[in-house]
């Protein structure tokens, strides 16, 4: 639900990921069952991706992270990135987060094009931007604490969790899932939130070091 560290500043590009991601899930709502036709069109679809230039694919993979497939799609992207995105903003400042969002998301989206690169299928959504963001806090907030909304059987409690442990166990069950799903037809990138996660885990430090 939150973490226990204040930003120093007003976190404007993370807000502003978030509108940019809420006023397009508004515009694909509103187009009923013409949705899919708007994610066909600017999702990356790995058979197609390399069909464009690069401006085109560059593009295309931009755009995709910024489509959504449902509800729960939209919602867990976006309270995700609002608990951890402020303090990894805050760490690096504006211009260098918006360009680590950008480039975790676009090494996740190619991480699951070339796991499948046959594949007819568009992916779409803010995860793999936002796992390299947690991948980035991971790093660099590893004590900090994560108040988490934990089901015990019929009960609900809320428990302060190490942010380490958090994205430990978070990260884990991606592994866990990717594994079971070359078992049959992936329907969801878990590809693309383990290598957003370890991207973001191996660049945080050189955008933190180097300054704009």
């Amino acid at each position: 639900m939150k973490d226990d560290i204040p930003s120093r500043r007003f976190p404007i590009v993370t807000v502003a990921i978030i509108f940019l991601n809420t006023l397009v899930w508004i515009y694909e709502v509103s187009l009923g069952p013409y949705m899919d036709h708007l994610i066909y069109a600017f999702g990356a679809t790995p058979s197609e991706l390399f069909h464009y230039t690069l401006p085109g694919q560059l593009f295309i993979l931009t755009s995709a992270m910024f489509l959504h497939g449902g509800w729960m799609h939209f919602l867990g992207n976006m309270l995700y990135l609002w608990v951890f995105g402020d303090n990894v903003e805050d760490r690096l400042g504006r211009f260098r987060f918006l360009l680590f969002y950008l480039l975790t998301g676009y090494i996740a989206t190619l991480a699951h094009v070339w796991s499948d690169p046959a594949s007819p299928v568009p992916l779409i959504g803010a995860s793999g931007a936002i796992a390299g963001v947690l991948g980035g806090y991971f790093v660099l907030f590893p004590r900090a604490r994560v108040l988490t909304l934990l089901p015990i059987f019929i009960f609900i409690s809320f428990v302060h969790i190490p942010a380490v442990v958090f994205l430990g166990i978070w990260f884990i069950l991606q592994i866990f899932n990717q594994a079971m799903n070359l078992q049959g037809a992936q329907t969801v990138a878990f590809l693309a939130h383990i290598a957003g996660f370890a991207a973001g885990a191996l660049l945080i430090r050189v955008f933190q070091k180097y300054r704009y």
